[in-house]
């Protein structure tokens, strides 16, 4: 499987106002044109995070561990229609409440993304897509805290993370 390099994203202003149009593949090619995506942190009821695992065959950090879901907003999408159609395609939730905890602009040397960031708590049973993720797994703050900086992580979760859940990172125990 491999991205679709002709799928048409909105470019956004820094308030996430469309301004035009590009495919993913002039998105990500170093241009650095602003497109919105949408990130949910999934948390259970013991304080643990749901990460996915990326695929070998993605564009940008392939095999890394990420935000349980991450996906890009389509052109003529708000963000709360792309996440919840991003939280069924890649978990199989239908059932969860998200709640919004900020937007940010993330910029790497592939491209420049307006990130809406959400959070939820969820205890029930998650089917990560065979076809779009490598699998996925609940994993502690102790275990996030030793894997941070070793390249185990996207650099994006890494930098989130510590963005909105920093004072849970810091705790000595664990999170709810």
């Amino acid at each position: 499987m491999r991205d679709n390099n002709e799928e048409i994203f909105p470019l956004v202003d820094e308030e996430g106002r469309v301004v035009g149009r590009a495919t993913r593949g002039e998105c990500h090619s170093g241009s650095l044109l602003l497109h919105p995506v949408v990130h949910l942190h999934v948390f259970n009821s013991r304080g643990e995070v749901y990460l996915q695992k990326r695929p070998e065959w993605k564009d940008i950090q392939p095999g890394k561990w990420d935000t349980a879901v991450g996906g890009h907003i389509d052109y003529g999408e708000s963000p709360e229609e792309a996440l919840k159609r991003e939280v069924r395609e890649e978990l199989g939730l239908e059932d969860f409440v998200p709640e919004r905890v900020g937007k940010y602009v993330f910029e790497c040397c592939r491209e420049r993304e307006l990130v809406y960031v959400h959070k939820t708590v969820y205890d029930g049973p998650v089917q990560p897509s065979a076809e779009e993720l490598d699998g996925g797994r609940f994993w502690s703050m102790q275990e996030i805290r030793q894997a941070m900086g070793h390249e185990i992580f996207t650099p994006n979760f890494e930098s989130e993370f510590r963005r909105f859940f920093r004072s849970a990172l810091d705790s000595q125990t664990e999170w709810t």
